[in-house]
């Protein structure tokens, strides 16, 4: 990938880099409308190369010292090793100025964004007079980032995070760091010289090396495999695979679909929101209030959308590609295990004592981190369709049999041997950041 050319997209087109040499398109960068396309306008004095904003945004993402503390990076929380999500099981995880503070949700994985349409509240997957299934799309857990950019910026300046005071703060810490000649190679010389234009070129690399088909969306689980007919799976994961489809059984593929579509590998996950009344965590130290509520669309973290009621507890349905590795399930991290998960699916009506707390009054509080007056968002289609006395949707032999299914959407490169492979290659660029590079002369930046 010697050259490449970057351009402004159209309106709900996605940015396409088109490198020479034969190389691949990096793509599926949502654009939401003209007003948002002169971010992509080429606006350095030396036009980067998609070859080199991936390798530099490759760095970006493991730097610590773009975070106000000097400790964290977005690789801290979205671990490569682990499909770019967390690597232990903290329901939130720790950051801000001094690493004592902690966000409202859990992490998910980075893997598999690259369609990811911006937010609408009236999404149809064939735009050709498709069904309207509602809200659905944008990045993070309640879709108020419409790019991958928008939602780099997030992390960068939240004070439980990153917690950098401004833009200029952040490079600030670019210039005087380790990746500052290779930021200067990329975009110019110049390029410090307009903070503005310099913290776009890092939400840029950052944007650019998350559209890396190797790194991002490999397409090379089991799953995929058997998908192009050069793979199996055994009888435990085609019966998995049987139920996760079943409408009338697990039901998953209703908001995971599971099929090719046009041709294209599926992503797990039709982009929408669901509401599905899982257990308050008071591992969270934002819910030691109890008056506090974590509502997704309509609030707290999301400004836009908190008159819209029929909104409240709504969440973006993640995918569940690499879920195998996760320690942490839903917005909130409140369960660890995928059979506890999925005897939440199969059980939550029929069983409630067993997965919410009980009032003073003893009675059990079903849907206990939804204020009553949005319990009737939460979701009720199968398999949260039956009612107490009757018979989970899924027995606990067909649970383990969808479990098995769900293990074949692992990703070749984390499993080993070549999840080995890939930390020595981590340990080799982490050795290489560490050693610091000649500093340039002056006479080199004129």
């Amino acid at each position: 990938m010697t050259d490449a050319t970057w351009a402004r997209p159209a309106a709900g087109k996605p940015l396409r880099l088109a490198a020479t040499a034969g190389a691949v398109l990096l793509a599926s960068v949502a654009c939401a409308a003209d007003a948002r396309a002169p971010f992509y306008a080429d606006s350095f004095s030396t036009r980067p190369t998609a070859e080199a904003m991936t390798e530099l945004g490759r760095r970006l993402f493991s730097d610590p010292s773009l975070s106000a503390s000097g400790k964290i990076s977005c690789a801290t929380c979205h671990d490569p090793e682990h499909a770019y999500g967390p690597a232990n099981d903290r329901p939130v995880q720790p950051g801000g100025a001094d690493l004592r503070a902690t966000g409202l949700r859990a992490v998910p994985s980075l893997r598999y964004l690259q369609n990811v349409p911006s937010f609408t509240e009236h999404f149809a997957e064939d735009e050709q007079g498709g069904i309207d299934q509602g809200p659905a799309g944008g990045h993070t857990w309640d879709g108020r980032a419409d790019t991958v950019h928008d939602q780099a910026r997030l992390p960068l300046l939240s004070p439980a995070e990153m917690a950098n005071a401004d833009p200029d703060a952040i490079v600030a810490h670019l210039e005087h760091g380790e990746n500052a000649a290779r930021f200067r190679d990329t975009f110019g010389t110049d390029v410090f010289a307009d903070r503005a234009k310099a913290f776009k070129g890092l939400l840029l690399a950052l944007e650019v090396f998350q559209q890396s088909p190797a790194d991002f969306y490999p397409y090379t689980s089991r799953y995929d495999a058997w998908l192009r007919g050069k793979g199996t799976l055994d009888a435990r994961e085609q019966r998995g695979l049987a139920l996760f489809d079943d409408p009338k059984k697990g039901n998953c593929a209703s908001c995971h679909p599971s099929g090719k579509r046009q041709g294209a590998l599926p992503t797990f996950t039709d982009f929408g929101f669901a509401a599905l009344g899982v257990p308050r965590n008071a591992a969270i130290p934002a819910n030691r209030n109890s008056r506090f509520h974590d509502l997704g669309l309509c609030g707290p973290e999301r400004k836009d959308l908190t008159d819209r009621r029929e909104y409240c507890g709504l969440f973006r349905v993640p995918t569940l590609r690499n879920v195998a590795l996760r320690r942490t399930f839903f917005h909130n991290g409140a369960f660890h295990d995928l059979a506890r998960v999925l005897r939440f699916y199969v059980e939550r009506d029929l069983r409630p004592r067993e997965w919410y707390e009980r009032g003073r009054d003893g009675k059990t509080r079903a849907f206990d981190d939804l204020p009553a007056e949005y319990q009737n968002n939460v979701n009720h289609e199968p398999p949260f369709d039956r009612a107490a006395g009757e018979a989970p949707a899924l027995s606990a032999g067909e649970i383990r049999d969808v479990i098995a299914f769900l293990g074949t959407l692992t990703d070749a490169d984390l499993t080993p041997p070549h999840a080995e492979r890939n930390r020595r290659r981590s340990r080799a660029v982490e050795n290489e950041r560490r050693t610091p590079r000649p500093r340039r002369r002056p006479s080199d930046l004129s």
